[in-house]
């Protein structure tokens, strides 16, 4: 997986997606954590997950689905949607 033409394993992506969530989101990044509420601690409401989307692409690269989402509840099922999609 390369991000930014970097070799990553999947520790330093879900690092990198801590990372840039805090940052747009404004949030502490120690609570992006596998069993945290995606919606709740990042405050999304439905344009929030447009910003979302494109974020993921832009950053990691993918391409992810408004569908991909509805089974998302924790930050633990958003990083397994992403190594899916990344096949790592």
């Amino acid at each position: 997986m390369y991000i930014n033409d970097v070799k990553m394993n999947w520790e330093e992506v879900i690092e990198e997606t801590r990372d840039f969530l805090s940052e747009e989101f404004e949030i502490d990044r120690n609570l992006i954590l596998p069993e945290n509420n995606l919606k709740d601690t990042l405050d999304l409401d439905s344009l929030d997950y447009v910003d979302l989307v494109v974020l993921i692409e832009e950053n990691l690269n993918i391409k992810i689905t408004g569908e991909d989402f509805k089974e998302i509840v924790t930050f633990g099922d958003f990083f397994k949607l992403v190594r899916k999609k990344l096949a790592l």
